[in-house]
This record gives structure tokens, C-alpha cells and sequence, in this order.
């Protein structure tokens, strides 16, 4: 990998096929779980003291459905951000809202789903002069909702200058910097973790963006930025842990000077995450080879999404009959969030074309990205295999969003087919509903990179993560599952030809789960 570029596409397409999962690769394989070597679920600094934040989170009322699409502000609006306004946001992006006993201790689960509930992702603040905390860079503990300053001062002039002079970034109260921990994941999905890492982070970025809105704070995902100097900035051992994106929150004027020089590292000492890892080299190769390494590499990096629009469609278009804006459920984002979790099973019932056609509409009309421009471009399309539907035939749909319309591709009932290729687990045959997320990583890699992958697969959990808000809403079921890779291309040919599958969620209505 030495001297490899983001530009060296290669990287990307030999981690991608490499962690394909395939019928012989998951019997093939030996892992097992370590129980032994399970991974601390929190990094913990024993150094730092703990600065608490403001317990009560602050319910807006605004209802979830009103602010899953996330539409940019006006650029000239200040919005300045209240340390009640960041608390909120950090305990409904990633704070613990349920606890249960287990034998031999206890699990918190956390405001967005995560695979396997091993919540990689950290989320660290670095913010100006807020009233009731001092301008400085900090990491969030879920444990004991604090944060732990890692540097004292304002250092947003490094983000401004590591994000190419990025204008929500320089003018931004608070950007929040999102990392992925390897380990912490990989311990169970060994080298797949870092197409995790994508579906893990969108998810929190979902609640993270809904709770923003609800709060009128602009926000916006910014995934162009020198790697090494965040890392720096945030004190981060890249062998076990690295930045994953920026989300400025807020506005305030005038931007903030870039701060060119090379901030000190200073390492700090933290708590082993267990006492033996496991180490998969290639999650790190591709990483560093998806790297930009200066403001003038991320300036050249932005610019226009590819744009690839579907064939003709060879049948008749069947269009979303969505819940309008008087009609939807009134729960609000806070209320949605803290109800929200993965099911465990479905029922096998059927949900309503109008409750599936809302889920869709507001997952899916434009993530707030540096890498989708215009707002509403999108990487990845959706397919939807249809089992139980009122008013919706069973069988195999595309998602044609600018004409807000399923395109039937085949008709039948396609349960046993989903299941299998959904890693031959019964969620995605139970569901009411599965959606496939594919992406042409072709057209992706040859305009962004090594980079474009990284943002394919968190483009995927952020609508995936809106599109559990949205069922949960309704007061419906939704979960993220693996899947059979080339299987699930081949089940959506010739549609999907040429097309790399990367994620899938399952809708539906949850099954109670019979306890003994």
C-alpha cells in the first residue's frame, strides 16, 4: 500500500470483493466469538476528569416524520448552538436509552441501532466558547454522559483549514467529529467492519440530523477533509481508531481563521479495549488508501455527484401514496428515538402501501452532504421486495425517486428468496417489507476514489437509519442485516446489473419475543 493514493481505485474493489459474503465464505470460515477478549464498549481515559452535561434533554415536540428530510437552511441565518441544544443532540445520536441485565452483567443499548450492539463509533466536540463550557475538543462518554476535554482552546480554525476552508465548517459554533474504533467491531465481523463502519456511523448521523432539525440547528456531513490532521487534532491512535467525518452544527459570524500549524500530539493514555486483539490489515489498508492528505487534495476531491439515471421503466409506475404532512403520527423525534431498537422478529403481517410508501418518501429525499451536490443527489439506489403489503402486489420494486413511483421488476412471493440471499436469516422473510440499497461503485470510484466508498456505505446507513425513524414512527419494526453480496445483485437482474449490493433493512410489524 505504500505511496497509494485515494485515486488508486484498486484498494477500494479488493477490499470490497474480498469481504464478500458468500454461501461457501460463511461456512468456510473458523471465527468464533472470544468471549474472553469481548471489547470495552466505552473508550475510557482515566486521566480526565469528567465534565457531567445537562441531564434533561429537551423535547422539542416537533413530529420525527417532520424532520427526517433535513432541508439546507439559509446560509445567512445565525444559529447559535446552547450546551442544553448539544447535550440533546449527543444523547440522542448516541446516548444509552435502555439498560438490560444479562448473566454476568449488563448491556446499555443506545439511541441508534449498531451491528451487533458493539457501538464503534465514538463521537467527539469541537467547539468555541459555549455558556457552560469552555471552547476546546472533547470526547462524549455515553457511560456517564459527560465529556473529557482532550485540549483546552478553540481549535475549529484546524477543522476549517483540514476541510479546505469548508463554509459550514468555519462557521460552525460546534462540529462534531465522528471515529470508528476497528476493534470494537471486528472482534465479531472481523475485516467486514469497516463497510460497519459506514451503516454504524449513518445511523447515528440519522438521529444526529433529525434531532438538529427539530432544534432549527443546520447541520450537514462533511466528508472531505485532511484524515491526518483530524486525527491529530483528536489525539487518535490511527492503528486502532480514526476520524470518519465531520457535522458542523449551527452558524455564527464571522467564520473562524484556519489554524495552519500542526497541533502537538499529546498521548494520551487510555484503557486497553481487551487484553488481546485480533488484527485484520485490510480494514487499514483501505482506509489509508481512502485518505486525503491536504486542503488543496480535499478541495479538488468536492464537486458534482455522478449522476446515473434508471432506464426507461418497462412497466407501469406504481406511485408512493405518502401520509401528508397533516396526516403523519404526531410522536415526536425524542419520543421516536427513545422508543426505538432492532426487532428480533416479525410477525409476517402486513403493513399498509401508505405506511411503507411514507417510510420510503421521507427516508430517501436527500442526505445534507459535501458528497451529494445538489441536495436530494444520491448514491446508492433502493430496491424494495414487497411480502405483505395492503394495496401493493408481492414481488420486486425499484424505487424511482424523482417520480416518486415503485417500478414492479417481477411479481411473486419472494420470501424464501430473501431470506436466503439476506445471509439465510428469517428477519428479511418475516418482514412486511426488505430494502435493498445498491450503488453503481463504478461511476462512484472513478469520481470520488477510494473515498467514494467510504461514502457509499454511509450514505446507506443514513437512509437506512431514517428509515427506522420512519417505521418506528408509525409505530412499525425495522432492522439492518447482512447479506449474500453478489446473491442479492443477481436476485434484482438485469435491473441491477453491474451494481454492488450495500446494505439491507427490513420493515415490518415486530413479533413479541416469548421469554422463558
Amino acid at each position: 500500500m505504500i505511496g497509494m493514493t485515494n485515486w488508486d481505485i484498486e484498494a477500494a474493489w479488493s477490499y470490497h470483493n474480498d469481504t464478500k459474503h458468500s454461501y461457501l465464505s460463511v461456512r468456510n470460515n473458523p471465527h468464533h466469538l472470544d468471549w474472553s477478549i469481548q471489547p470495552r464498549p466505552f473508550k475510557i481515559y482515566p486521566g480526565l476528569p469528567p465534565i457531567p452535561l445537562p441531564q434533561e434533554v429537551h423535547k422539542t415536540g416537533r413530529p420525527a416524520l417532520s424532520v427526517l428530510d433535513c432541508q439546507p437552511p439559509r446560509a445567512s441565518d445565525d444559529a447559535p448552538v446552547s450546551l442544553d441544544d448539544l447535550a440533546s443532540i449527543l444523547f440522542l445520536s448516541a446516548g444509552i436509552t435502555k439498560r438490560r441485565a444479562y448473566p454476568g452483567g449488563e448491556i446499555g443499548f443506545r439511541a441508534a441501532a449498531c451491528t451487533g450492539a458493539l457501538y464503534e463509533i465514538e463521537l467527539y466536540v469541537v467547539c468555541g466558547d459555549l455558556r457552560g463550557l469552555d471552547a476546546g475538543v472533547y470526547i462524549f462518554n455515553p457511560h456517564d454522559f459527560a465529556l473529557r476535554r482532550i485540549r483546552a482552546g478553540d481549535y475549529r480554525g484546524a477543522l476549517a483549514y483540514a476541510a479546505a476552508g469548508e463554509d459550514t465548517v468555519a462557521h460552525a459554533p460546534v462540529t462534531i467529529v465522528c471515529t470508528g474504533i476497528y476493534w470494537r467491531n471486528a472482534w465479531k465481523y472481523q475485516a467486514r467492519t469497516y463497510r460497519h463502519f459506514g451503516w454504524d456511523n449513518g445511523t447515528i448521523l440519522a438521529n444526529l440530523l433529525a434531532a438538529a432539525a427539530a432544534r432549527n440547528l443546520p447541520a450537514r456531513v462533511v466528508h472531505g477533509f485532511a484524515d491526518d490532521a483530524v486525527n491529530r487534532l483528536l489525539d487518535l491512535d490511527t492503528n486502532t481508531e480514526v476520524a470518519l467525518n465531520l457535522v458542523p452544527l449551527g452558524r455564527s459570524t464571522p467564520a473562524v481563521p484556519e489554524i495552519t500549524v500542526e497541533v502537538s500530539p499529546l498521548r494520551l493514555e487510555f484503557l486497553p479495549y481487551s487484553r488481546r486483539e485480533t488484527d485484520y490489515p485490510s480494514m487499514r489498508a483501505i482506509h489509508e488508501a481512502s485518505c486525503l492528505h491536504t486542503p488543496e487534495e480535499v478541495a479538488a476531491w468536492r464537486g458534482k455527484t455522478p449522476a446515473a439515471p434508471p432506464p426507461p421503466p418497462a412497466s407501469g409506475l406504481i406511485p408512493l401514496e405518502p401520509f401528508s404532512d397533516g396526516e403523519i403520527p404526531q410522536d415526536s423525534i425524542e419520543a421516536v428515538i427513545m422508543r426505538r431498537g432492532s426487532s428480533r422478529r416479525f410477525a409476517r403481517e402486513p403493513v399498509s402501501f401508505r405506511q411503507l410508501s411514507t417510510t420510503l418518501f421521507r427516508a430517501t429525499r436527500g442526505v445534507p452532504a459535501d458528497f451529494l451536490d445538489p441536495h436530494g443527489a444520491q448514491l446508492n439506489d433502493v430496491y424494495v421486495v414487497a411480502h405483505a403489503v395492503d394495496g401493493l402486489k408481492p414481488g420486486a420494486y425499484f424505487l424511482r425517486r424523482t417520480e416518486r413511483a415503485l417500478e414492479r421488476l417481477k411479481e411473486g412471493n419472494f420470501r424464501k428468496e430473501t431470506g436466503y440471499v439476506g445471509l439465510e436469516q428469517d428477519l428479511p422473510a418475516d418482514c412486511s417489507a426488505a430494502v435493498f440499497f445498491l450503488a453503481d461503485l463504478h461511476a462512484i470510484l472513478e469520481r470520488f476514489g477510494n473515498r467514494g466508498y467510504r461514502a457509499a456505505q454511509l450514505e446507506a446507513g443514513v437512509i437506512g437509519g431514517r428509515l427506522y425513524l420512519a417505521n418506528y414512527a408509525q409505530r412499525l419494526g425495522a432492522t439492518g442485516l447482512t447479506f449474500y453480496d453478489d446473491e442479492v445483485t443477481r436476485f434484482f437482474s438485469p435491473h441491477s446489473e453491474n451494481k454492488s449490493a450495500i446494505f439491507l433493512v427490513a420493515l415490518g410489524k415486530p413479533a413479541k419475543l416469548h421469554r422463558l
